[in-house]
Order: C-alpha cells, then sequence, then structure tokens
C-alpha cells in the first residue's frame, strides 16, 4: 500500500509524517524505515526507527530510488512501513517520473507493506494517477 502526503511547502508534511513514524514505531511487529534527502529528523522519531540518509547512499532520481527500495525489501522480510520524507527533491521535482516510479513500486510491494511518502505541491498539481494514492 502506498499513501501519498500532499502539500506546499510548510503546510505540516513532515509533522505528519513524524506522526506517522512514531505511532507505526509503537504499534509495528516488524521493522520501521525512515528515508529522508536532508538529515533533519534524527531527534524527532523515535531511536527504534531505521533513519537512512539517501545522500549517504547517492540515491539521486527516481531510477535510483526504486532499486534502493527494491534492495531495502528485498534484504529485510520484516519491514512493515517505510516512510519517504521529502521524495520530489530525491527525483529532481519531476512529478510524471515521480508517478512512474509508485507506479514500479506498487507493483513489488506486499500487501502488509505500508510505504508512505511526503510531497511537496499542491494537490492539483498531481498527476492523475497519483490522485488515487491521497
Amino acid at each position: 500500500m502506498i499513501k501519498l502526503i500532499v502539500g506546499s511547502k510548510g503546510s505540516g508534511k513532515t509533522k505528519v509524517l513524524i506522526d506517522l513514524v512514531n505511532k507505526a514505531a509503537e504499534t509495528s511487529t516488524g521493522s520501521v524505515v525512515c528515508i529522508e534527502k536532508a538529515m533533519n529528523l534524527n531527534f524527532s522519531i523515535k531511536p527504534s526507527v531505521r533513519l537512512v540518509h539517501a545522500d549517504d547512499y547517492d540515491i539521486n532520481g527516481y531510477d535510483q530510488f526504486y532499486g534502493f527500495i527494491c534492495g531495502v525489501l528485498a534484504g529485510n522480510y520484516d519491514i512493515t512501513d517505510i516512510f519517504v520524507d521529502g521524495i520530489l527533491r530525491i527525483g529532481n521535482r519531476d512529478l510524471d517520473a515521480l508517478a512512474t516510479m509508485v507506479e514500479k513500486v506498487q507493483g513489488i510491494v506486499k500487501d502488509d507493506v505500508a510505504i508512505t511518502l511526503t510531497v511537496s505541491t499542491d494537490p492539483e498539481n498531481l498527476p492523475e494517477s497519483l490522485k488515487a494514492y491521497l
């Protein structure tokens, strides 16, 4: 399952994401992963969450991000939740390419894994295929 948290800059997306990450950390029977472009969440999320800095793995672009997600899921069978803050910064702000990548990820994600992405744009700017994930 993929979910998008969408809104303009400063609309509170990251705060919502932090709340969801911490709730998942409390209730998950497996592992919770949080991926971010800028290391801003160190002190906001619970220490049990696996915090990944995308720049440490040179993740630039949606193809690299897709490959990274495949690797994370293949190597960790206990992941229940993946949260991504600032997906447009990883993918160079290309909304159409984001739509393509989300469809690819949806094809590999099992029903018992939830992926939540923050997207910094107004909902009306989303391609139609992404609106189903709101």
